[in-house]
């Protein structure tokens, strides 16, 4: 096992920093067209088709981010997905922090550039509905997420043959079809840092926890299930290899 100072360095060499400034990148393109989404469709009047919208906004941006920065730091864009990850083993505590971090930081500037240079527009946030239950909510961003999770898992696990280009693309769809179906209840965030993000910019950080509770309790039952009951390293007899990560 390698010791609390090689990770320490593995975590600041070169190959990591390119990584964090990958996840950066991407994470801003994501949550700058998610967000503008959000706010183009509640500016022209918040139809039935907002959902579509956003829906579609969060696919396509999902699908670049991942596929421009897959092969830098495993296209993660997402605390919940690097959390799984480390449950996994496939990127140390250390790195998983710094990638929140990055994260966390290119959410917040990419909402503070659309409050900004939309003449101060309200970033909405994600709220859970009077009608429902912190409790559930959680609940559905934990399913949700999970589903986003193991796709990320499957799709970017070398033994199942996956292009480079298809799995960046069912990561997408896997999320724009979560928003199609649950963004009326909680805003299918799936994403802590996107969340987190739009809560500071937007000035509450009421139901915060289920934001992030449930995404990481669905991640790490994503990790789990994948990595040792559906397709356990073992059970590969042509290759030793495993999911792709940092």
């Amino acid at each position: 096992m390698a010791s609390l100072k090689s990770r320490l360095q593995h975590s600041i060499a070169p190959v990591a920093l390119r990584s964090y400034l990958a996840e950066f990148i991407s994470t801003f393109i994501y949550v700058f067209a998610a967000v503008g989404a959000a706010v183009s469709s509640r500016k022209n009047g918040g139809s039935d088709s907002s959902s579509s919208i956003e829906a579609m906004a969060k696919a396509f941006a999902l699908t670049v981010g991942v596929f421009i920065s897959a092969n830098i730091s495993g296209g993660h864009l997402n605390p919940a997905v690097t959390f799984g990850m480390a449950i996994g083993g496939h990127i140390t505590l250390v790195m998983a922090l710094l990638y929140w971090i990055s994260q966390m930081l290119a959410s917040l500037l990419a909402c503070l550039v659309i409050k900004t240079m939309t003449v101060s527009q309200h970033v909405p946030i994600h709220t859970v509905p009077n009608e429902m239950t912190g409790f559930g909510a959680a609940i559905l961003e934990g399913l949700m997420t999970f589903a986003l999770v193991y796709t990320v898992f499957a799709s970017s696990d070398p033994r199942r043959g996956v292009g480079a280009a298809l799995g960046p693309l069912a990561v997408g769809l896997v999320v724009g079809a979560n928003v199609l179906a649950m963004a009326p209840f909680t805003g299918a965030s799936m994403n802590p840092a996107y969340s987190f993000g739009a809560a500071l910019v937007g000035g509450t950080f009421r139901n915060q926890a289920v934001y992030w509770v449930g995404p990481f309790i669905g991640a790490a039952l994503a990790a789990i299930l994948y990595d040792n009951l559906l397709f356990p390293v073992a059970a590969d007899s042509v290759s030793g290899g495993g999911v792709v990560g940092v």
